[in-house]
């Protein structure tokens, strides 16, 4: 005779959980998505399962179990939620999602502008909401690989086409945050995912060079950042702004910004991203004329990097990836460019392009850029114009404000060179150049 299932057995079985190993895998996922220190063991899953009552699970262990099946444990069973549960969620089985319905949700969400924009497929798979508005895990992970679809695209591409995609996402994850029905834990993480868009949104605004607008969502990250006390998102915040303070010609604001994120991100022991944070310190001070604690803190950067891969110390964020070789050889080009040592910059940023991953198009775009400039100011100017002139092969698929300005910095500079041998020869060049600033 077939045992009967239990309330909890049965919403497992219906999301395919239907054994210990499978249900303890995707507790495990979700466990580390909510950022919860928490696991079970097959004999926790097999009394949960079997007896009744079932046994109640501690905290850390009720808001996964809600979280992952989208469902109040109360309704599975659980009688006596732990102190501080949460109670009042999902119910038990949605009904909603079809394909009609999944077809609805994808219109009403950045996946509409696909066919335009070249999306990932990662933005389009969306799953529909419960038939009174229950958000899970799934929803949440959609969510997020949304946003890092977004990430990929900028790195490739440039701010430019992706601004509108980035900012119609922040105001979905909004959407649903205010509209929806979720477990506390699924809300904190819908609330950081907020924060990480908007600041995300406030970087392309910054590399279309719309620095208002840019300001603006750094803003809205960092209120963020600072209501959920995430230390992780209130560096990235403070990161970026020292970086634009600097762009601006701010570098006072610059370096006390950086110093303000070193401080925050000591005691989280990640040599890589310490090294980050002195190398934007190290801009800033390039910038102030003082080349000596510049060069000290870039000599201080290039040793946490060291550091970093010899495994010492914790691993850097997500969003830090992009920092190695490429971005300290670049960092070196600068604090000779600000210095007037062009050839001394001219070797570091040859090295620079040399070590940038080609994903990361833009940035190969205005490396090539900065070096055609340092070129040109070190008297090598067939050399620049030539840099130059392969950079706009990069400018077809590019669209970024930071690089449109640092073509037009090379255009004027040899527009300046009047006396280069053979001017003629040069001026075609030049004409292309002309061309693709005023496109």
């Amino acid at each position: 005779m077939a045992v009967e299932m239990t309330l909890f057995e049965q919403a497992c079985t219906a999301q395919g959980l239907d054994s210990p190993s499978k249900f303890i895998r995707r507790f495990e996922d979700t466990a580390e998505l909510l950022g919860e220190p928490v696991t079970v063991t097959t004999r926790h899953v097999r009394r949960w399962w079997r007896e009744i009552p079932p046994p109640t699970p501690r905290i850390r262990a009720w808001r996964v179990i809600h979280a992952m099946l989208g469902v109040d444990p109360i309704e599975l069973g659980f009688l006596n939620p732990p102190l501080g549960a949460t109670v009042g969620g999902a119910p038990l089985f949605p009904q909603e999602g079809t394909s009609v319905d999944r077809r609805a949700f994808l219109a009403d969400s950045i996946g509409a502008a696909t066919a335009a924009a070249a999306i990932p497929p990662s933005l389009n798979r969306l799953t529909p909401p419960g038939s009174q508005g229950a958000v899970g895990t799934a929803h949440l992970i959609e969510l997020r690989e949304g946003l890092r679809s977004l990430y990929h695209l900028d790195n490739a591409y440039g701010g430019g086409d992706v601004r509108s995609l980035a900012v119609r996402h922040l105001r979905r994850v909004q959407r649903i945050i205010n509209t929806s029905r979720y477990p506390e834990t699924i809300g904190r993480q819908l609330q950081l995912l907020v924060g990480e868009t908007a600041e995300h949104c406030a970087w392309l605004y910054y590399d279309a060079d719309d620095q208002d607008s840019a300001r603006r969502y750094w803003g809205e990250a960092l209120t963020t950042a600072t209501v959920l006390r995430d230390s992780s998102l209130e560096i990235l915040v403070l990161a970026s702004l020292s970086m634009q303070a600097s762009y601006e010609g701010r570098p006072r604001d610059g370096y006390d910004l950086a110093r303000a994120a070193r401080e925050r991100a000591a005691r989280l022991g990640s040599p890589i991203l310490q090294s980050l944070l002195a190398s934007r310190e190290a801009r800033a001070l390039s910038l102030l004329g003082d080349d000596t604690a510049a060069r000290r803190s870039l000599t201080e950067s290039m040793r946490l990097t060291e550091r970093e891969r010899c495994d010492r110390g914790r691993p850097a964020p997500e969003w830090a990836a992009f920092h190695g070789a490429a971005e300290l050889d670049y960092a070196h080009g600068l604090l000779y460019t600000e210095s007037g040592h062009h050839e001394r910059a001219v070797h570091f940023l040859h090295a620079a392009l040399a070590h940038q991953d080609r994903t990361y198009g833009r940035n190969r775009a205005l490396y090539r850029l900065t070096l055609a400039r340092s070129l040109v100011n070190a008297d090598s100017v067939d050399e620049g114009a030539a840099h130059a002139l392969e950079s706009l092969e990069h400018l077809e698929e590019v669209e970024s404000g930071r690089v449109m300005r640092r073509l037009t910095e090379v255009i004027d500079l040899l527009d300046k060179r009047d006396a280069i041998s053979a001017r003629d020869a040069k001026q075609e060049p030049r004409d292309y150049l002309h061309e693709r600033r005023a496109a």
